[in-house]
Order: C-alpha cells, then structure tokens, then sequence
C-alpha cells in the first residue's frame, strides 16, 4: 500500500473515532438533567470514551479505534427537590455525574480533532491529483 493511501486510511480511523467521540458527548449533554423515575433511583451516568491504537497490517501503520465506552465511576450529585418523583424520603434527588463545561470542553476537542483528520484527507486527495495530473502529461 501506498503511502498516500495509508494516509487516507489513518486519518479515516481519526474520523470514526472522533465521530463516535462526538456521538457520545451529545448523548451525556442530552441527558445531563435526566433524573430517576423512581424515589432513590439512580440518575444517568456519564459516558466516557478510550481509544486504542491498533496496527494496520495492510497499511503498516497505527490507527485509532473506540477502545471501550465506560460509565464515570463519579459519584452523583444531590440536590434539595422535594416535590421530583425521584427524591428520597428526605427530599433529595440524584443529579447525573455530567458537567456541562467538561462536555463543551469535550465536544470542541473532538470537533477539532476530526476537522484536522479530515484536512489530511483533502491534502492526501489534493496530492493524489497532483500525481495523476503529472503523469498525464507527457
């Protein structure tokens, strides 16, 4: 395999990888405020992403792929709601583990991850072209 195309393939690995980065952060911001729907109950917990690096037979090099997708040990949050369904007797409810600021925080690192992968690829399509072109003339 090429080095172009190798080239190609890693930073499609970085694509997956910061999508699904990406996917995973939305789901902790969509249910940041979702609470138990039962006195006590456990509120969502937050996901974390790993990623691993893997070799590439074909390519002879390292791309990145989802490890795992973990729950954040963390504990939960309480807050004074007396009238929730889900408080306890003493009135408090579990609040999920999600802080707002470390998700933005996350979602604008993947976003940039994934937007310098994809400039890989167009600078990879762009020297693939270039190549093409040069042996079309003759």
């Amino acid at each position: 395999m090429d080095a172009l195309t190798a080239t190609l393939k890693i930073a499609a690995s970085g694509l997956g990888a910061q999508s699904e980065r990406l996917r995973i952060v939305s789901e902790n911001l969509a249910n940041a405020q979702s609470t138990g729907n039962f006195p006590g109950a456990d509120p969502y917990q937050r996901k974390t992403v790993t990623f691993v690096s893997e070799l590439d037979r074909g390519s002879g090099g390292s791309v990145v792929e989802v490890g795992a997708i973990d729950r954040d040990p963390s504990a939960f949050p309480l807050e004074f709601q007396p009238g929730n369904v889900a408080a306890d007797e003493n009135g408090y409810v579990k609040l999920p583990n999600v802080n707002v600021l470390i998700e933005m925080a996350d979602m604008t690192e993947a976003n940039r991850s994934y937007e310098a992968n994809l400039q890989v690829i167009r600078q990879a399509r762009d020297l693939i072209s270039m190549t093409i072109d040069l042996m079309r003339t003759p």
